[in-house]
């Protein structure tokens, strides 16, 4: 058995196994043995004793296949090895230079690792990098150029460092799981809970990261350059870390090819199929007992054939260890670091494993390397420098993104914004009214500065601090008293609370949706006594059950402000006075607290399972109350929107290749005589399209962005259809008084299908609803099919 799954596992082995602590980047011009920046430069190979003349893999005129295939024939068995581990140790008498496989950026440069061992560092000569809000908060921007100009700009970074030394060229980022519980620890992390905004955040952050502007449009893919080589993570069905002694290195996700396709594998196929992402990680968890790290289906098949990927798989730090000890697949007992380079070559000497799958995995990663300038150096980055790191126009980007991502959640009788001529005193309560590195969140490196939201709103008036709690925990209540005396004194009363990384992050899962320990108490005690209007902003990924101050009427305004990076401070304190008109909505559902009583966290399943009195998942399938909806958010203005044209009818004519597809509907739902037909059936295009065009008018008296949303609603009766699902959005700046059109263009086959039971993908007759907002305005949309 064990050699079987050898020789499975390598001959899927297009990844590189990381290990849980990056060693320090060889990328370094010291390690070049010389001012070197690439690795094929005529003068590093003389100082080797080299002619690189005689290396035609440094022959920059020959094709990428030609140069990568004497890069490896070149190589003894045992130097092959060495190379397919996060760290590759390079072969000096052929010049080939080490490499760091392993540095992050997930919302900014990190340094993720132990101090002097890792792929990226920071140092007295460069001390930080931009740190941006974190992915929830960006992702509440619906904003898609925002995403792709934080690409552009942490990339821009990136380079900057690698040409000082402190960084690699691979970054393992970003993390595009859809958030399917809301007790995920990693929900900070990621683009919320909807597939296709998932998906749609991965491809422009991707496509920030790594185009090389006049290039993108390469018609050979494997030579495209790059500027840096993005992964998108972790590959697939991951989203239990350690909940109630479950863990994700032991845990079995039983998916449905349903969910699987509908869900787990949408934001992964948009990130390889539309952001051309140069990798993808497989997660630690087991997908219907097989590791996703060993499943041909999912690497081989899906990734590499159906989706055609141009680069490599990585595997998540650990997972070989994993799937040996935690899930018992393989009876070895190997280290991931170690894994490969101590025991491949020996493994093929026995006769387990062809040596040609490891030129296959060295194959894919040269070729990344090749498209990133490891070789042959990439002129048009050679002047970023230091000064091109936390720049102050990266810096006014991050402020930007928090801005644009912070979500006003109540404003009763219009207490927000506050009018800086009449609020002279702030009190500013809470856990989170100083907090610094609560606002980074994780992956996050070392800040160029941080902006508390304290030192926020001191700009705005005299500020009395108060803790209220000593933490986020807050277990005990002899701090609100003081807190209830400032608030009795001031004239707007700011309390900051929510939670942090000791309540949800990587390895730590939620086990309730409620504020820790007496920050309720603080909120309630603190409003009861305020003397000016009380606005609450809460810090967090998840949601949290805030329904009692969403119904006091004593708390006027709420804010959710995410993890909103360093310069959130002064992010929440512009949006509290008016200097910035909140425009961000929720990409998570805020589910009441009794949710996680309903299921629990380790089933999978997105439909409701009415045997066990399991409630739906997500906007599209959960019909209970909330305390905010998916997609909810507030303005300081107000806008209308006004349909201008839309089509209402697509009829298609079938050939005799193309043939009706039964789908379940409900007893009383009338049957078409033409239920449904294959997508994969229909050749697509323009007749197969709709467009509508929205006008979006600003009736209110301030400026402000309005996020359109696009949903669909399946023909009724369609038995586990989505009750609805977003198709599409778009952010719009109006001026006051002002209106903005806005032209939305939809190819049915990739809108409107069903992944029904079968896990087949369907295009259904009948009336479906293409509504804008949240239904204002809809119109129907008849599909029929002619046989």
């Amino acid at each position: 058995m064990a050699t079987i799954r050898l020789i499975l596992f390598f001959s899927l082995a297009f990844f590189v196994a990381a290990t849980r602590n990056p060693r320090r980047n060889l990328l370094s011009k010291s390690e070049f043995t010389g001012n070197y920046s690439h690795v094929c430069d005529a003068a590093r190979f003389a100082e080797l004793g080299l002619d690189m003349k005689t290396f035609a893999y440094c022959n920059s005129s020959l094709p990428y296949d030609v140069r990568v295939k004497d890069l490896i024939d070149r190589m003894t068995l045992a130097e092959k090895v060495r190379q397919i581990g996060d760290t590759a140790y390079g072969v000096p008498r052929i010049g080939l230079a080490k490499y760091e496989w392993w540095s992050e950026a997930l919302h900014g440069i990190s340094d993720v690792g132990q101090t002097g061992s890792k792929a990226t560092f920071f140092d007295s000569s460069l001390p930080g990098a931009t740190s941006f809000p974190t992915v929830i908060l960006t992702a509440a921007s619906f904003n898609q150029s925002l995403w792709k100009t934080i690409g552009q700009a942490v990339s821009t970074e990136a380079r900057a460092m690698y040409n000082q030394g402190h960084a690699g060229l691979t970054f393992w980022s970003p993390n595009i799981n859809v958030v399917r519980d809301p007790r995920w620890g990693r929900a900070l992390e990621t683009p919320g809970e909807d597939p296709y905004v998932v998906g749609t955040y991965a491809t422009n952050y991707v496509r920030g990261l790594q185009d090389v502007e006049g290039t993108e449009n390469t018609t050979d893919l494997n030579s495209r350059p790059l500027k840096v080589a993005a992964c998108c993570k972790h590959y697939a069905a991951y989203d239990v870390d350690n909940w109630l002694g479950v863990d994700r290195y032991h845990f079995d996700s039983r998916v449905t090819e349903q969910d699987m396709l509908e869900t787990f594998l949408k934001p992964f196929e948009m990130c390889v199929k539309d952001g051309d992402v140069s990798s993808v990680m497989c997660s630690y968890n087991r997908i219907n007992g097989i590791p996703a790290c060993a499943d041909p289906k999912l690497l081989k098949d899906t990734i590499r054939g159906e989706w055609d990927l141009h680069g490599y798989i990585v595997s998540d730090c650990d997972s070989i260890e994993v799937m040996l000890d935690g899930h018992k697949w393989l009876s070895l007992d190997l280290d991931c670091g170690s894994y490969y380079t101590n025991f491949a070559d020996s493994a093929v000497v026995q006769g387990k494993v062809r040596e040609a799958e490891i030129d296959k995995a060295l194959k894919n990663l040269y070729f990344v390397l090749l498209r990133l300038g490891f070789f042959d150096g990439s002129p048009q980055f050679n002047l970023l420098n230091k000064d091109d790191v936390c720049s102050n126009e990266h810096k006014e980007l991050a402020a930007e993104a928090a801005r644009e991502g912070i979500v006003l959640l109540k404003n009763e009788n219009k207490s927000l914004p506050l009018d800086s001529a009449k609020v002279k005193t702030l009190a500013v309560v809470g856990p989170h009214a100083n907090a610094t590195s609560v606002m980074i969140g994780n992956y996050a490196g070392v800040p160029c500065r941080y902006i508390a939201p304290l030192d926020g709103f001191s700009s705005f008036g005299k500020v009395n601090y108060e803790m209220g709690c000593a933490d986020v925990a807050c277990k005990n209540e002899s701090l609100i008293f003081p807190a209830m005396e400032a608030a009795k004194k001031a004239d707007a009363t700011i309390l900051v609370v929510g939670l942090d990384l000791s309540v949800e992050a990587e390895s730590l899962d939620r086990v309730d949706l409620l504020l820790p320990g007496y920050q309720t108490q603080l909120i309630n005690q603190v409003a009861a006594v305020s003397k000016g209007p009380v606005i609450l902003v809460v810090m967090s990924a998840g949601g949290v059950d805030i329904s009692f101050a969403k119904s006091n009427s004593n708390i006027k305004a709420i804010l959710w402000a995410g993890y909103p990076g360093e310069e959130g401070g002064i992010a929440i304190a512009d949006v509290v006075f008016g200097r910035y008109n909140p425009g961000g909505r929720l990409p998570l559902t805020w589910y009441e607290a009794d949710y996680v009583d309903m299921l629990p966290m380790t089933s999978l399943a997105l439909r409701p399972i009415d045997t066990l009195g399991y409630p739906g998942r997500t906007y599209k399938f959960f019909n209970g109350s909330t305390v905010y909806p998916f997609g909810y958010g507030l303005s300081y203005t107000q806008f209308n929107y006004t349909l201008i044209s839309s089509r209402r009818s697509i009829q298609i004519k079938l050939n005799n290749l193309q043939h009706c597809r039964e789908m379940n509907y409900t007893e009383a739902t009338y049957k078409p005589p033409c239920p449904a037909v294959l997508i994969d059936d229909l050749k697509c295009d323009n007749d197969f399209g709709f467009e509508f065009e929205v006008e979006v008018h600003n009736v209110g008296k301030r400026d402000g962005s309005e996020v359109v949303m696009v949903y669909w609603t399946p023909p009724e009766g369609i038995i586990e259809a989505p009750l609805k699902q977003l198709i599409g959005f778009e952010r719009v700046f109006v001026p006051a008084g002002g209106l903005e059109k806005v032209k939305f263009q939809f190819d049915v086959c990739k809108s409107l299908g069903i992944i029904d039971y079968t896990a087949y993908n369907l295009l259904a007759s009948g009336g479906h609803t293409i509504m804008v907002g949240d239904g204002g305005i809809s119109f129907p949309l008849q599909v029929s099919f002619e046989q």
